[in-house]
């Protein structure tokens, strides 16, 4: 339980979330999803307002706050329906900020920490290939001792934040004749390192306004310095801070059902069919009633999951039941909510239709579902 100071700090803290969404990403968002891209001045604004990273410690720039205060910020921009942006701001702020604090050198901290809580820099994180996804032990991209540098080849995709990043942490290979993880390593590359290229920014079906880029390395000579954490220690450190963004994505699945189910609810009283409203239908309030208790059951997982991550508790199969449950319940609410609108579901002019749409990768990324029950059954069974 929380105390009524936290809970009133919270509140005032949604209120200032929403009038930011409400003022700075509303009127424009349409706008963005048809450039595929948000503008880079929205980081600044965001960090203007206190919206990122805001659980780094104040010696690094930050305000130190908890983890509940990250999930406030997440859950109001996807309960409003603009993951585009929501799932843009996790990655700096819930992936690669922790990565750098709990792993990162004091100079490291010291140099990148501030600047990515005013969204000076934007960070993003370079695992994906084109021949690795879920299997981070696929990875191919290399990083070969040259000195006292190191030169990083290869090519990423899928990247969040790839055309607006400042900072990426990249998965290399460091040594080549050990099996498997063991010999997979961290480095911090600045977007301006000769040798850096961004690709294309990548067409996809949903999150229009996020943009997912192709990343290419071709001789980027990094020093030792960059490298995040240990040498060759790099895979434990991706699966140490999955808990994190796993339970994220959990966070934001949820607030996304929820809105979702507002917006049904609002729906279904207004349009009428045989003379009555179709929220005086059996089968809408039947569908309606599961949807709400689906969001509501999966609520109360993942704020057990938060206090547990707060702990330092949140073990990885939980984050993975989390990450899992939580997901294919955001696309089975999505499915129910896009039916109850009917023909109007499938039209642009509802937001049901992105909601819908946007659903679909969370299922995917970080984890997808199979590897999710893999990572589960192989702790109970174990």
């Amino acid at each position: 339980m929380y105390s009524d100071e936290l809970k009133e700090e919270l509140e005032l803290f949604r209120q200032n979330v929403c009038r930011f969404v409400e003022t700075e990403i509303e009127p424009h968002y349409v706008q963005w999803e048809k450039d595929e891209i948000i503008p880079r001045e929205l980081w600044n604004r965001m960090g203007d307002q206190g919206l990122l990273a805001v659980d780094i410690p104040e010696e690094y720039g930050g305000i130190g706050a908890n983890f509940l205060f990250s999930m406030v910020i997440m859950e109001e921009t996807f309960r409003a329906n603009f993951a585009g942006i929501g799932g843009s701001v996790a990655v700096h702020s819930d992936v690669v900020c922790p990565y750098i604090l709990h792993h990162g050198t004091e100079e490291q901290k010291q140099r990148y920490l501030p600047n990515m809580v005013t969204g000076e820099c934007v960070g993003a994180v370079a695992m994906t290939e084109p021949g690795a996804g879920s299997d981070l032990q696929g990875i191919r991209t290399t990083a070969r001792r040259d000195g006292n540098d190191y030169l990083i080849n290869g090519s990423k995709t899928f990247i969040t934040n790839g055309q607006h990043c400042d900072v990426v942490a990249v998965v290399a290979r460091t040594t080549m004749d050990v099996p498997g993880s063991r010999g997979i390593t961290l480095f911090l590359v600045d977007a301006d390192t000769p040798g850096f290229q961004r690709g294309r920014n990548l067409e996809k079906i949903g999150l229009h306004p996020s943009d997912t880029s192709e990343l290419f390395f071709e001789d980027v000579r990094v020093p030792m310095s960059a490298i995040l954490g240990e040498l060759d220690r790099g895979f434990a450190i991706l699966m140490n801070e999955l808990q994190r963004e796993r339970l994220m994505v959990s966070v934001t699945a949820v607030a996304a059902a929820e809105g979702m189910i507002e917006q049904t609810v609002a729906y279904v009283k207004e349009r009428k069919a045989f003379g009555a409203p179709i929220a005086t239908l059996q089968n809408t309030r039947f569908k309606m009633a599961e949807a709400a208790t689906d969001a509501r059951i999966h609520r109360s997982f993942i704020e057990e999951c938060a206090r547990l991550l707060m702990r330092g508790e949140l073990d990885a199969a939980t984050a993975s039941m989390a990450k899992m449950s939580c997901t294919e319940m955001q696309g089975r609410v999505a499915d129910t909510c896009l039916q109850l609108h009917g023909g109007y579901g499938y039209m642009k002019e509802y937001g049901i239709s992105r909601a819908y749409v946007d659903a679909r990768v969370q299922r995917i990324y970080a984890g997808t579902t199979e590897i999710m029950k893999e990572l589960i059954s192989r702790e109970l069974l174990k």
